[in-house]
């Protein structure tokens, strides 16, 4: 299925957007993951409709990304198609204090480019590491500010169909890391974001406050995907994790940080299975000693390894 699906794309897109065997590991930041059948750059509306369409005539899944900030892929990689959306696709426009974004936009991009016009509200997220489409899906957000305060509307693409859709307002369904977009089936193209017209000065010590937060407090040394459970109702996944006397605790290369409990990181040579195999035991121990079950915040996606019959 591979090699036509190679050639559907073929037809429409430059061979140095085209990577055949995409080892994932190289797109995704917590660097592991086995290789994706064909993953293809995107760089507009116009292409993503063409790619679901070459991809529908040979009845090929599709999997989309964005920078792989929040996603681990397992080691036995990704069938099918791939839609990286990301750097191709970045565009930012300012109309007075609203400022529309195409989805592989970076949300720090988005924050640097919103204080440098003085305008707030994106302060604290100018340290995710993700783009504005993936971030929108999953409502990121860090230190009390969240994408779901400042986006108002968003347009994307039916994975089923590939015609256009439009959020906004209540329909967005905004709620912790969630929303309506990651219910929908849908490809993100674009995000409307609305601000605040706000002190230069201002914005940027909130954003250099964050920043040194992070440093301090993060595994920032270590390959990882953020933090790596969502955040139980009106818990704290690391302290439980903590408490629960799991800080450093190793499966191969997959640590849970030594410096932030919240954290799984890449200690240099980790496979997806050890860190998977990491996050259900720390699930499991937690909700053993406290009742209380950890989701992971992680994206996983693709297929587990083959099973080794040498023997």
């Amino acid at each position: 299925m591979d090699a036509l699906i190679q050639a559907l794309v073929q037809a429409n897109f430059a061979p140095e957007r085209i990577i055949p065997r995409a080892p994932m590991a190289r797109f995704t930041s917590f660097r592991v993951g086995g290789e994706a059948d064909v993953l293809v750059h995107i760089a507009s509306n116009e292409e993503i409709v063409c790619a679901l369409r070459a991809a529908k005539r040979v009845n090929a899944p599709v999997t989309v990304i964005g920078n792989g900030s929040n996603l681990l892929v397992r080691d036995g990689g990704i069938r099918g198609l791939v839609l990286r959306i990301a750097g191709s696709y970045s565009a930012i426009q300012r109309d007075g204090s609203t400022l529309h974004a195409q989805s592989g936009a970076s949300m720090h991009a988005l924050a640097v480019l919103a204080q440098q016009e003085g305008l707030d509200g994106l302060a604290e997220i100018a340290g995710i590491p993700g783009t504005i489409g993936g971030g929108v899906i999953m409502n990121a957000g860090a230190y009390g500010g969240e994408l779901s305060q400042v986006v108002t509307h968003v347009n994307a693409i039916a994975l089923s169909d590939a015609k256009p859709l439009s959020f906004k307002g209540k329909a967005l369904g905004f709620s912790y890391r969630h929303s309506a977009m990651m219910d929908a089936g849908v490809i993100v193209t674009d995000v409307t974001l609305s601000l605040t017209p706000g002190d230069k000065d201002a914005i940027r010590a909130r954003m250099a406050e964050c920043s040194a937060a992070r440093r301090d407090k993060q595994p920032l040394e270590y390959p990882s995907a953020g933090s790596t459970f969502k955040r139980p109702n009106g818990l704290f996944a690391a302290k439980l994790i903590d408490d629960c006397g799991l800080r450093g605790l190793r499966i191969g290369d997959a640590q849970v940080s030594e410096k932030h409990a919240g954290f799984i990181v890449n200690r240099g040579n980790a496979s997806a299975g050890n860190i998977l195999s990491l996050i259900n035991e720390v699930s499991q121990r937690v909700y053993q000693e406290t009742g209380v079950l950890l989701e992971p915040e992680v994206r996983i996606i693709g297929e587990d390894a083959a099973p080794d019959t040498k023997g």
